[in-house]
């Protein structure tokens, strides 16, 4: 697939499993702050990229061999890669300043980054009605999880701005993704350099920050493999397969959906309380998708 391949918009079967994977990335929220007694959050993401790349790097040599880095795409794939590493690094940063809903309010600001930087593509331009769909969609978000009444410091404010490039970072290596080579290689390929970069700089961040120390549990060894497999491996693997032949910006606006379903399971799991501030906020997020989404089934159907 070259790089000016048109992306498809997405069907029912496409907006079904990205539900499907906001879901799961929604109960790795979950799963991080029930394990942190046995490690820290930081040290579970490495271990999890760690261990993702050479599940991704097994799968490449058995397909390519010893060609697999001789296709010209290394330097694209550690440069997406840094993107990929750095906004987990910002976020882990982030949450040192300000609370965890300021963080999730500014990090998911991403999509609208990379629809920016997508704009040079025809097929991923919004029209008026789908920018104010993601904009319905992002102040759901807001109000969901921002409480106004919190005072602002100088502390909080950093933290807020960690997360926001955090952000940033998210949709640049979107963009970065969709306009480089590694756009028409396979996913495997993709999500490799990704994880092994996101695995390197926050191994050495862990061990800067002495967050290397762990306690061996049944709990934490079931996590560590889902986060591995299930949630490295599986649903990464499917988020690239997309962004490959599905519009990015209509993919990125639905996984606004997953601090959603964070928050539900944390409800339901960890007994954590609800209000109504969040429902009106996901009433919000689940009307800017279906605005965005609504104009491109209206144009198919025209």
């Amino acid at each position: 697939m070259s790089l000016t391949t048109a992306r498809k918009p997405l069907n029912l079967a496409i907006f079904c499993l990205m539900v499907f994977l906001c879901v799961i990335w929604g109960a790795q929220q979950v799963a991080l702050k029930y394990t942190v007694p046995d490690m820290p959050p930081v040290t579970q993401l490495a271990f999890r990229f760690c261990g993702a790349a050479f599940v991704f790097l097994v799968l490449m040599l058995k397909s390519e061999g010893r060609h697999a880095f001789a296709d010209g795409n290394v330097r694209s794939g550690l440069f997406v890669g840094a993107l990929f590493a750095v906004e987990f690094l910002l976020l882990a940063e982030s949450l040192k300043y300000t609370t965890a809903a300021h963080s999730v309010v500014f990090l998911y600001t991403a999509p609208v980054f990379a629809a920016l930087g997508l704009h040079v593509f025809p097929e991923e331009r919004l029209s008026l009605v789908q920018w104010l769909g993601i904009a319905v969609a992002v102040l759901g978000i807001a109000v969901a999880f921002f409480d106004g009444s919190e005072p602002k410091t100088a502390s909080m404010l950093l933290g807020d701005g960690l997360a926001l490039s955090g952000g940033m970072m998210w949709g640049a290596s979107t963009v970065a993704l969709r306009r480089s080579k590694l756009a028409s290689v396979s996913a495997t390929k993709a999500v490799f350099y990704q994880v092994l970069m996101g695995g390197l700089v926050l191994a050495a961040y862990a061990w800067g920050t002495s967050q290397l120390h762990w306690v061996l549990t049944p709990r934490l060894i079931v996590n560590l493999v889902f986060q591995t497999l299930v949630i490295a491996v599986l649903t990464y693997l499917t988020w690239f397969w997309m962004i490959r032949h599905y519009l990015t910006s209509r993919l990125m606006l639905m996984a606004l959906m997953t601090p959603l379903f964070g928050v539900l399971f944390g409800a339901l799991l960890l007994h954590e309380s609800v209000d109504a501030r969040f429902a009106i906020g996901a009433l919000f997020v689940l009307g800017g998708i279906a605005i965005v989404n609504g104009v491109e089934f209206w144009r198919s159907r025209r």
